[in-house]
């Protein structure tokens, strides 16, 4: 939404490396068969930013999807990262993590967890969580983050930049501050998200789940979230809703 590259939350979805002593690369789940399984590998070429991954067998487990707005390649830097340096704190590893990627929004949550703001190079965790809960749903394509940021213009309405100015700060109050109501009011953008078209966005806004209070696109998408104060009503419903989806 109006967090545009500042803003992050970190979700409860995980990826896994068990890092043991030999040699090799091994991808299991998301991505199985497609990412590299060796030291070209994302979260290898972290690893490498900090300790020498020689003599180390990486075997990763993926639930993230890849290129669907969902922070996997970020999660995969930080999972890297916090793998060659454990006691490192998350300002520390950013600055590593941002020669590999540019977007600090997600990569902050990935590192420091919670919901995070992060600007030149700093981050702050503002909340541990969010008292809407989000619901992702994901459609079966992918969208190319590079490909998605190419679609913005280079400039926007004096109207759209202060609308959306609200919003971010009805955003980072409300997650501060615990008030729905204030989160509730910040889900809208005009900065990225009229530019990412996304019929998905919006026939859940026309007609929200059971239990949902927005949606907004979730990163590039093709993901969006969907908020909710009833989680499992909303899930329950967008399952039955969109049956290709997954939720």
């Amino acid at each position: 939404g109006p967090g545009f590259d500042c803003a992050g939350v970190a979700l409860d979805l995980w990826n896994e490396l068990e890092l043991t002593e030999g040699d090799g690369v091994s991808v299991e789940g998301e991505g199985a068969g497609e990412l590299p399984e060796d030291d070209s590998n994302l979260a290898v070429r972290a690893y490498a930013l900090v300790a020498d991954p020689a003599g180390r067998r990486f075997r990763f487990v993926n639930r993230i999807p890849l290129e669907s707005g969902l922070g996997s390649s970020a999660a995969a830097i930080a999972l890297g990262l916090r793998a060659a340096a454990p006691e490192a704190s998350a300002e520390e590893l950013l600055g590593l993590a941002l020669t590999l990627e540019p977007h600090a929004d997600n990569l902050a949550a990935a590192l420091a967890g919670g919901v995070t703001l992060t600007w030149d190079g700093r981050i702050a965790r503002i909340a541990d969580t969010l008292p809407l809960a989000p619901v992702a749903l994901v459609p079966p394509g992918r969208v190319e983050t590079a490909a998605a940021r190419a679609s913005l213009p280079a400039e926007i309405p004096h109207t759209d930049a202060a609308f959306t100015l609200s919003r971010a700060a009805l955003l980072g109050a409300g997650a501060a501050s615990g008030s729905a109501d204030l989160l509730t009011a910040a889900l809208d953008d005009r900065v990225h998200e009229p530019y990412r078209e996304s019929s998905l966005v919006r026939e859940l806004r026309a007609r929200l789940p059971t239990g949902a209070c927005g949606a907004t696109l979730s990163g590039s998408g093709p993901a969006v979230m969907v908020w909710a104060d009833d989680p499992a009503a909303c899930a329950a419903e967008l399952e039955q809703r969109y049956h290709e989806h997954r939720v």
